[in-house]
């Protein structure tokens, strides 16, 4: 690794306007915001993926390799990517930093607690917990209705114990509710912080944040609470982004962890709009495949912020077609052709759908030791009879060299005039853009909504949130709201179990199919393999 200060310095940034954490880490200052801002903005290409097997994709290996390919040809680009959570790094997912010669350093750290970003989001998220039940217990001045409190506690880890809980058990502990835990990459805090444009912001989003309704069901805000500044407080530095580098010396804002499954799944604003100012291009990432990450990219962060992308990469797999074609993980590593054209409909469903956005885009193989030459060819001249332009990446095993044709294709379609669009009118009801992204996206036939939902949608259009985009908590293995419905399916219904308000962050959650916001561990947590020697060096974290 280089010295972060020789990082910032070829990437534009002055010493002082960094705050150091050790040699390698720093967060940027505000003060840099303000010599860039007048700058005009390079190219923002987004990094997608067709539905993921269960063994990855590569996505994030893919952006940065693709950053480091871009940086060879003399284009001086700047990665952007989100947070690891704790979560999956000690559940089944692993890190989130690549791998091989495509990886971003000092991956343990970006992995483990990094600069405490993510840390204080949850703190910011259970003051404002705490501060609500406490509210009750003082005499409960708003008259706050206990069964109506919405807001939840989070942690960053995968605990499925925590789901559903009881508080205030024991005399003097306050009134005993039920209660419960999320992800902390779920919580509306990170939504927020990875929405805001500066600090202000931020104050005045977390200000809107529903908790709960009162007795007479009008909604209770963080403000009324008077919890608004302290968390802002814990969240001061926490909003700054933070500069990291690849294995070959790219620079890399790595900022915010919001899950694609269950949140918008991007990193910060400030992040991204910071990098467009400092560079000619822009890798960044949205969390899953396309229906998910990418069409939250474009919707809720794009529209929200401003921002013109000039390209997509559709990141896939040869072991992800033939998954998707129905092949078992564990025969994943067999050729099997006939397997991998069947679920090649899920790669063409998810390039037709970013053709609908306007964006053009260039699919990227990634390549693995397992795959034959016949299964690459395939998959080549399946995308050549789309009319979409395509390349071997093979970035883990060659770094920058594996990307360069990839590279060459993703700056000439960068290069096109933008015709970006949203998919949806904020005109549109809530009901009406779920069922827009129900139809348009993963192509089903139509919404079953729970009774619950229902509510809520009702309680939407009375607080004049309607104009509000939407936010689907969906699988990620799937176009449908079932894990084990794969290729690409027509013609099905999806559940909304739940409406969730997220008003500080501006957006409204569907939740789908059987989905939770706390995920468990698997059998045997990526924890178990963890330890660390004599020297004090991490094995095992992947």
């Amino acid at each position: 690794m280089k010295p972060i200060v020789e990082i910032a310095r070829a990437a534009g940034i002055d010493e002082n306007e960094l705050e150091l954490y050790g040699k390698f880490k720093a967060k940027l200052s505000g003060e840099l915001w303000e010599k860039v801002k007048d700058r005009p903005d390079g190219k923002l290409i987004l990094v997608t993926a067709m539905n993921p097997n269960p063994a990855g994709a590569g996505k994030t290996l893919t952006t940065i390799g693709l950053s480091q390919s871009l940086n060879a040809l003399g284009k001086k680009t700047i990665a952007a990517l989100r947070e690891p959570s704790l979560g999956p790094c000690m559940g089944i997912k692993g890190g989130a930093t690549g791998s091989g010669k495509a990886q971003i350093l000092p991956a343990d750290d970006i992995n483990l607690h990094f600069t405490g970003d993510i840390h204080a989001i949850t703190s910011a998220h259970n003051l404002l917990a705490a501060m609500i039940d406490n509210h009750i217990f003082q005499g409960n001045a708003l008259r706050l209705n206990p069964k109506k409190i919405v807001w939840k506690r989070a942690v960053d880890m995968n605990d499925r114990a925590l789901r559903n809980i009881v508080v205030g058990l024991g005399d003097g502990n306050g009134m005993a509710r039920e209660d419960g835990f999320m992800i902390t990459t779920a919580s509306e805090i990170m939504a927020i912080l990875c929405l805001s444009e500066n600090l202000e912001d931020l104050r005045e989003r977390v200000s809107h944040i529903i908790v709960g309704y009162d007795l007479d069901d009008a909604p209770v805000r963080a403000r009324d609470i008077h919890a608004v500044d302290a968390m802002c407080v814990l969240l001061r530095e926490a909003i700054k982004p933070n500069l990291v580098q690849t294995i070959e010396g790219t620079p890399v804002l790595v900022h915010g962890g919001p899950f694609a499954n269950i949140a918008h799944g991007c990193s910060s604003v400030i992040g991204t709009k910071t990098a467009l100012k400092l560079a000619d291009y822009v890798v960044t990432e949205a969390g899953f495949g396309a229906d998910l990450g990418a069409e939250k990219f474009f919707d809720i962060k794009c529209r929200k912020a401003g921002l013109m992308p000039s390209a997509a990469v559709v990141v896939i797999t040869v072991r992800a077609l033939k998954y998707n074609g129905g092949v078992k993980v564990a025969d994943l590593a067999q050729e099997n052709r006939e397997a991998l054209e069947r679920g090649f409909a899920n790669v063409q469903r998810h390039i037709e759908n970013l053709q609908k956005f306007g964006i053009p885009a260039v699919v990227a193989i990634n390549h693995f030791a397992t795959d034959t030459q016949a299964e690459v060819d395939a998959v080549l001249d399946l995308c050549k009879q789309l009319g979409v332009e395509a390349a071997l990446s093979d970035v883990w095993a060659k770094g920058s060299q594996g990307g360069i044709e990839l590279a060459e294709k993703v700056a000439r379609a960068a290069e096109q005039p933008s015709r970006f669009r949203f998919l949806y009118e904020e005109s549109l009801s809530i009901r009406d853009k779920i069922e827009t992204v129900v139809k348009e996206v993963y192509r089903g036939s139509g919404v079953v909504f729970s009774p619950s939902a229902l509510k809520t949608l009702q309680k939407v259009e009375e607080m004049g949130l309607s104009h509000l985009p939407v936010c689907m908590a969906k699988t990620p293995y799937s176009f449908t709201d079932r894990a084990d419905v794969l290729g690409a399916p027509t013609d099905f219904t999806i559940s909304v179990s739940e409406i969730r308000i997220s008003a500080g962050a501006g957006f409204i959650v569907a939740l789908t199919g059987s989905l939770v916001t706390m995920p468990g561990l698997p059998k045997k947590p990526a924890a178990e393999s963890l330890y660390i020697d004599e020297d004090g060096r991490i094995m095992g974290l992947s």
